[in-house]
């Protein structure tokens, strides 16, 4: 491929050349030699199969297809600097943090294998990390207080001035301590919800509408006793000294469910299953570091499946 033949070397004396008309000149602006200099434009010659330069008189003029090349080479060139610069700045400066917006779930499942790769990277950016609702995070996303929000796609009407980017997609899960009475034999967990206490995402949650939907196909007309928070602390320590109901997000829980601390009762709740991804305003203009944020958390998520 052509492509993989040119080298940055070959566009930078091209570009230099084709300015002095000289590769005389050139090479002394480039500090090589002169013959290093036409090696270098021979080689481009050959991998584009054409002349860029021909001989006028005792100089050199540049030819209609080496016109053509260096409107190209010279917007890559540029560009490359542009990199170069950008990236240099990101490590020399840490600049203002990165406001990161993230539900609960995400915070538990995916953030902490995130920053660990970011902090890799070495980019010297510092790191903001805020947990919440995701009606709050997206309302500080919009006003400009926040720079990303990871979370779950919001309603279309929400989304206006934002673009989504899906990562995985998760449900909201039953879960109880281990020996919870719903967990005993072939017990109708909807016909004795009410017997118990049950921890509900709040009402402003991304995920309310998902679970009282979710009542409603069940038959499920009122909850007795129910408390309503987006604590994850306070869901897994009541959880362990009660009989109390979460419904919650899996990643929240996923790491206590595989330790056998917490226990899902036998629900099929695939109908609550949704998207998680990134949201950024559409006129985010994403630095050196943030681009690096982002990749770092497109792999931890990728990890997680």
């Amino acid at each position: 491929m052509i492509e993989s033949r040119v080298r940055f070397r070959h566009l930078q004396t091209f570009l230099e050349v084709a300015r002095q008309k000289s590769v005389v000149k050139a090479a002394g602006l480039l500090n090589v030699s002169q013959p290093a200099v036409t090696k270098t434009i021979r080689e481009l010659e050959e991998a584009l199969g054409v002349s860029v330069f021909e001989r006028d008189g005792r100089g050199i003029k540049i030819t209609r297809s080496g016109e053509i090349f260096m409107q190209h080479a010279g917007v890559a060139i540029t560009a490359l600097r542009q990199g170069i610069d950008s990236v240099a700045n990101a490590r020399a400066e840490s600049g203002p943090p990165i406001r990161i917006g993230a539900l609960p779930t995400v915070s538990a499942h995916i953030m902490p294998r995130a920053m660990s790769l970011f902090l890799g990277e070495n980019t010297g950016a510092t790191i903001k990390i805020v947990t919440g609702e995701n009606a709050v995070l997206l309302e500080q996303l919009r006003l400009g207080e926040l720079d990303i929000v990871v979370g779950r796609l919001a309603a279309p009407e929400k989304m206006t001035g934002f673009f989504f980017e899906h990562l995985y997609s998760e449900q909201v899960v039953f879960v109880v301590r281990a020996g919870h009475p719903l967990l005993k034999g072939d017990t109708d967990v909807f016909e004795r919800l009410g017997e118990f206490p049950l921890l509900m995402p709040t009402r402003g949650s991304i995920i309310r509408p998902f679970v009282e939907r979710f009542f409603i196909t069940n038959g499920v007309a009122s909850i007795p006793t129910e408390i309503e928070t987006v604590s994850d602390a306070f869901g897994r320590a009541f959880v362990r000294q009660s009989d109390a109901i979460w419904i919650i997000s899996h990643g929240v829980v996923s790491d206590e469910i595989k330790a056998g601390t917490l226990k899902m009762l036998p629900v099929d709740t695939s109908e609550t299953r949704g998207p998680v991804g990134l949201t950024m305003r559409t006129d985010t203009q994403p630095s050196a570091a943030f681009s690096i944020l982002l990749k770092t958390i497109r792999e931890a998520a990728a990890e997680r499946g």
